[in-house]
C-alpha cells in the first residue's frame, strides 16, 4: 500500500492490462457477464487490511454485509464498490474503506450486493437505502460513499431517503455513473483518452442493470433525479475519465438545486484515481477522511 506509481505510467499499465476489454466492445461486456455468471471469484477482504481494526460480517436478507470497526466509533458510512455492475469488490476497496474507518473513527459499512446478471439497479437501491436507515440506528450519524457504478447506487440512494425525510450529513462520490444512457456529447472527445472506460460495453451493462427501468429513471441514472434538498456532496473525477463529463452537469444542476457541492476534478487522472497509488490518489483518500471526519462531527 505504500508503492506510490507516477501519474504518467498509470494509463500505459492499464492499456498493457487491457483494463478496458469489459468496456470497450458491446461482446466484451456480454464475454465478462458470462464469466461472472458462472465462475463468480471471492469477496472478503484480504487476509492483512488494517492493524487497529475488527471486520464483522453478517447476512442482511440475503446479502453478506461486512462492517470495518474502529476502536471508537463516532459515526458511520456506507460504502458501494464499483465494478461496472458486473465486477466483484477488489482489494483496493478494501483498502479504502479501512483506511477510513482507522483515520475518521466512522464503521465503515461495505455491502456485497448482487451483480449483473442477477442484480437490478432498484433491488440494491432499496438494500443501500435500508443499510443507510440500520446504521444511523445503530452508529447515528452516517454518510454514503461510492465510486464508480457504486456512485450510482450511492446517489440514487440518497435520493430515495431525501424523499423520505433522511438527509445524508455528506455523500462521497468518486468517478460516479451517472447518467446509463451514455449520452453527453462530450463523451465521444473525452474517449481516446481513458485507458479503462469506453461507451459500447458500458451501453450492455446499463441495459442489464436496468431492470424493468427506463434508463432514464433516476434510480438508474440519478443525474435525471430532482435534487433538491440532498446533503452535501463531494464528487472527485479525473479529466481521462468518460464519466467526467456528467460530472459537471451534476456540479451544475446541483448547485442550481442549492445544494453544497464540491467536484474535486484532476487534469490528467483516470477513472476512480482516488483508489490508484498515485500521489494524486493518496492525497484524494486524505481529503475523503477529512470529509467523513467533519461530516459526522457534526
Amino acid at each position: 500500500m505504500n508503492l506510490i506509481f507516477p501519474d504518467a505510467v498509470v494509463p500505459v499499465l492499464l492499456r498493457l492490462m487491457r483494463a478496458n476489454r469489459t468496456f470497450v466492445t458491446a461482446e466484451g461486456a456480454r464475454r465478462r457477464i458470462r464469466e461472472r455468471e458462472v465462475r463468480p471469484v471471492p469477496y472478503g477482504p484480504p487476509g492483512r487490511l488494517r492493524s487497529g481494526i475488527r471486520v464483522d460480517v453478517e447476512q442482511v436478507d440475503g446479502w453478506p454485509v461486512y462492517t470495518i470497526l474502529p476502536p471508537m466509533v463516532r459515526g458511520a458510512v456506507v460504502y458501494v464498490h464499483g465494478g461496472g455492475w458486473v465486477n466483484e469488490i477488489a482489494a483496493q476497496h478494501w483498502h479504502l474503506a479501512a483506511r477510513v474507518a482507522a483515520e475518521a473513527s466512522v464503521a465503515v459499512v461495505v455491502p456485497i450486493y448482487p451483480l449483473v446478471p442477477f442484480g437490478t439497479a432498484q433491488e440494491v437501491r432499496d438494500g443501500v437505502v435500508a443499510l443507510v436507515r440500520g446504521s444511523i440506528e445503530t452508529y447515528g450519524a452516517t454518510c454514503l460513499a461510492g465510486d464508480s457504478a457504486g456512485g450510482q447506487i450511492a446517489l440514487s440512494a440518497a435520493l430515495t431517503l431525501r424523499d423520505e425525510g433522511v438527509v445524508l450529513p455528506q455523500s462521497i462520490l468518486i468517478s460516479p455513473a451517472l447518467d446509463l444512457s451514455w449520452s453527453n456529447p462530450r463523451i465521444p472527445i473525452v474517449q481516446p483518452t481513458d485507458p479503462w472506460l469506453g461507451t459500447p460495453g458500458g451501453k450492455v451493462l446499463a441495459e442489464c442493470w436496468r431492470g424493468d427501468l427506463d434508463l432514464l429513471d433516476p434510480v438508474v441514472s440519478p443525474l435525471f433525479g430532482d435534487l433538491a434538498g440532498l446533503g452535501p456532496i463531494t464528487v472527485f473525477t479525473g479529466t481521462r475519465d468518460v464519466l467526467n463529463p456528467d460530472a459537471h452537469v451534476l456540479a451544475e444542476k446541483a448547485r442550481a438545486a442549492g445544494v453544497s457541492f464540491e467536484l474535486r476534478e484532476e487534469a490528467g487522472q483516470v477513472h476512480v484515481y482516488p483508489l490508484v497509488p498515485t500521489r494524486a490518489g493518496r492525497e484524494a483518500q486524505e481529503q475523503i477522511v477529512d470529509a467523513v471526519r467533519v461530516a459526522v462531527a457534526g
